[in-house]
């Protein structure tokens, strides 16, 4: 099992967090690790991990100089983590480790399911208008049905495994990415608890940044496997209007022998867009093809790599 924790600036509760976590694992009768990126800290955070690692042989502590957002943390750490089940966790105590790990996990097994939500109870900070909007648009556009989907989080391996190069802020859609994966959704409840130190690193400027990246992220999961049928479909669309158009023109030309030149350049620069947007379509499913071809011949040489060792 491995947790996995980012962490800016959190020197009065990174401790916590790290014994609470291996708490957890002892109460459950289990072994793991707990993973911590420090991202570009500058308080005592990096000091205070490196006292913990003397006490803990099982955390593993990562560095980035700095501060690169939760999303490369994730990244880092999803890449470098060897449990079966990962489990994400903030560093600020809102979540607390021994209480809310087993919930997950538990929840998890019983159910048979890939991925855990948690779902904080009785919240009252200044960020809950922003989060209902987020699960609003989560469960319309990505069918993620569940109440609080950027919070704690419990991942079978292979639920992390499927997850794209992550960029951007796309921690926050990776339940959208695992229900796109085909992966089974569930939640628990959890306990509220407001911050006891330190300060929030988001506040309200994440919400057009999100609704950008949600969308560019939709598209991507919709079409990055079969781009043609987007700009195929735009393309043939263009090329039908201009059809009917210039349909249009002739008959106007034949019975009422007038002309509408602007309408007719119209008519033909929609003509040549649609042209266009079909050959961006062949050009795009090349460059999938490759990506793919590039993909399996990575994992082949990983699977050499494994055998030789």
């Amino acid at each position: 099992m491995s947790i996995v924790v980012p962490a800016r600036n959190e020197e009065a509760t990174i401790a916590a967090v790290v014994e609470r976590s291996f708490q957890a694992f002892a109460q459950m009768g289990c072994s793991g690790e707990v993973l911590v990126v420090n991202d570009g800290s500058t308080d005592r955070t990096g000091e205070v991990l490196a006292k913990l690692q003397e006490r803990f042989p099982a955390l593993r502590v990562f560095t980035h100089r700095r501060g690169r957002g939760m999303t490369a943390a994730l990244q880092t750490m999803f890449s470098a983590s060897r449990g079966e089940i990962v489990i994400l966790i903030p560093a600020d105590m809102e979540s607390d480790p021994l209480l809310d790990i087993p919930a997950l996990v538990t929840k998890l097994e019983q159910d048979d399911l890939d991925v855990v939500a948690g779902w904080r109870q009785g919240r009252r900070d200044n960020k809950v208008l922003a989060s209902k909007i987020y699960n609003f648009v989560m469960d319309r556009v990505a069918n993620v049905h569940v109440h609080d989907g950027n919070w704690i989080k419990a991942m079978r391996r292979e639920v992390v495994e499927s997850f794209p190069p992550l960029r951007s802020d796309w921690h926050r859609f990776l339940l959208m990415i695992a229900v796109h994966n085909g992966f089974r959704l569930g939640e628990v409840p959890t306990v509220y608890r407001p911050r006891q130190a330190g300060s929030s690193k988001f506040g309200w400027e994440r919400i057009p940044k999100s609704f950008l990246d949600v969308l560019v992220l939709k598209f991507l999961l919709t079409f990055s496997e079969a781009p043609m049928r987007f700009f195929g479909g735009l393309g043939l669309i263009a090329l039908t209007i201009s059809a009917a158009v210039f349909t249009y023109l002739v008959l106007l030309y034949v019975f009422a022998e007038t002309q509408q030149r602007p309408v007719f350049i119209a008519a033909g620069v929609l003509a040549i867009i649609g042209v266009l947007l079909i050959l961006v379509g062949f050009l795009a499913e090349l460059i999938v093809a490759q990506g793919e071809r590039i993909t399996e011949l990575e994992k082949r040489l990983a699977g050499r790599r494994e055998s030789a060792e």
